[in-house]
């Protein structure tokens, strides 16, 4: 019985090393894009004061809302 946990463990290892790695990588990849977009974001605001624009809105990452469905007893009609 203890050779199968060695074979199990030995058969799950290089996935589990593979996923470790792969998330750092998407990790790293995320935390670089959103460092990127906070200075440019930064070097934008420095050039529309420059200019004398005002600051460019806030914008958010969502979709605008879209209205919800009916509920289970109204009747589109």
């Amino acid at each position: 019985m203890e050779n199968w946990w060695v074979n199990a463990l030995w058969s799950l290892t290089p996935s589990v090393i593979i996923g470790t790695f792969f998330y750092f990588v998407i990790r790293a990849i995320s935390r670089a894009d959103r460092t990127e977009r906070r200075v440019y974001r930064k070097m934008e605001d420095e050039e529309r004061a420059k200019l004398g624009l005002p600051p460019k809105p806030l914008t958010s990452a969502r979709p605008p809302s879209t209205p919800e469905p009916p509920s289970a007893g109204e009747h589109p009609s």
